[in-house]
């Protein structure tokens, strides 16, 4: 696949490089909706998200999960709501503190977030396989120093620890 050639002077330009992320970031969103394809009647994209975080972060207390996510405690309330409901996440008393509630992910919900991971993975690898060697060791080096100045925390592989990667949430909060 060729290789299209910035114009002379643009490679520096912050506009420039702003106009590649948002094309690769339009492209992500893609791959990202269609991985979800199979399972959107029961589970939407910030649905799916706070499955991520359930996922990466174990059993979590509701306001350590909406910061983690962003939004209000209200709703990330509604949301663990809908996917209680759909058996895909449940609630129980934390042990250590019997006046706290714990959320987590039940079996069907950490397969739920194993079997979009895996399509997600399949779509980016078929993607990468029509770089050039170069190219993705240029992409893998822009890529570090993007998440980096971004302070989002690499993302080790599925043999490094055991569960589905975070694909892409810090886990920065809580």
């Amino acid at each position: 696949m060729g290789r299209k050639a910035a114009p002379a002077g643009r490679m520096d330009d912050v506009d420039a490089v702003t106009e590649a992320v948002l094309t690769a970031s339009r492209l992500l969103v893609a791959v990202s909706a269609r991985s979800l394809a199979e399972v959107e009647e029961r589970v939407t994209l910030p649905q799916f998200r706070m499955l991520v975080v359930l996922s990466s972060r174990g059993d979590t207390k509701l306001v350590t999960l909406a910061e983690l996510l962003g939004v209000a405690p209200s709703t990330a309330m509604r949301m663990i709501d809908r996917l209680i409901t759909a058996g895909l996440a449940d609630r129980q008393t934390n042990p250590g503190n019997r006046r706290e509630t714990l959320l987590r992910l039940t079996e069907e919900g950490r397969r739920t977030v194993e079997n979009v991971t895996a399509r997600r993975r399949e779509e980016i690898a078929s993607i990468v396989q029509r770089l050039s060697p170069q190219q993705r060791t240029a992409l893998i080096s822009a890529l570090t120093d993007f998440n980096s100045a971004g302070g989002e925390q690499p993302v080790r592989l599925p043999d490094e620890r055991p569960g589905p990667h975070p694909l892409g949430w810090g886990e920065t909060a809580g």
